[in-house]
């Protein structure tokens, strides 16, 4: 068989996309620029799925994943919550349990739920643990890292206070990091939120982004952004607009 040309490639992939999503692009400029009002009543628009969608932002960024000094990674808490259901765990000592209660953990204990994650329990969101409990949780690297699980002082998911850290889970507050391609992903609402909410849950992570902005990072750092729902395609939003936004 002959090597495949650059026209066949993009005529297969074109096909392994569903009619619907071929419908929905047809729709508007993929290729256009919009400033995040726009954006967001487009992806209203767009989004015709049986379920509540997921709003999601991808935010390229011109940083090199691979050196640790220009690891983007953070936490943020967004005014409007996910719409999503935080299934929280904390691991602590006796001494800590009622404190994580009150804040409304769903699930708190130690020794019993360590042996229950072994045995391959993870129908969990997040897990946060306590300082003096570590050397424990440490040995759930190979179960709890993979999944993005594993409790890091660096967002917050290691603490003394978990009150206050369960409090803010709940609310809204959810971890970040730079993938191996240099784009974070995030989260930002369901389809059914208000164009205004969406825009103020968008507009606090790229506050928080561009102040986690690496001092080796060289050149433009925010290279591009887009907006999607779960199902549907990802709409291109105008850098100058948003810098506009963040005055």
């Amino acid at each position: 068989m002959g090597r495949m040309t650059g026209q066949t490639l993009i005529r297969i992939r074109n096909m392994k996309k569903s009619t619907r999503y071929r419908n929905l692009v047809s729709t508007y400029d993929k290729t256009r620029e919009y400033d995040v009002d726009k954006a967001l009543e487009l992806l209203k628009n767009l989004s015709n799925a049986k379920f509540d969608e997921t709003v999601e932002a991808a935010v390229k960024l011109g940083v090199d994943p691979r050196k640790s000094d220009q690891m983007v990674r953070g936490s943020v808490i967004l005014p409007y919550g996910t719409g999503k259901k935080v299934r929280l765990l904390v691991l602590c000592k006796p001494a800590k349990e009622a404190e994580a209660q009150k804040a409304g953990a769903d699930f708190v204990g130690l020794e019993d739920y360590i042996e229950k994650i072994k045995a391959g329990w993870t129908d969990i969101d997040v897990v946060v643990a306590t300082p003096d409990v570590m050397s424990m949780v440490g040995k759930l690297g190979k179960i709890l890292g993979p999944r993005g699980l594993m409790p890091n002082p660096k967002v917050g998911t290691v603490t003394m206070d978990v009150g206050a850290v369960v409090g803010e889970l709940k609310k809204g507050r959810v971890s970040f990091r730079v993938d191996k391609t240099g784009i974070v992903h995030l989260g930002i609402g369901k389809i059914s939120f208000e164009a205004l909410k969406l825009k103020d849950n968008f507009e606090t992570l790229m506050r928080t982004i561009v102040r986690l902005r690496p001092a080796t990072a060289k050149g433009q750092y925010v290279k591009s952004i887009a907006l999607s729902t779960t199902m549907g395609p990802g709409v291109k939003l105008s850098r100058s607009s948003i810098f506009e936004l963040l005055k």
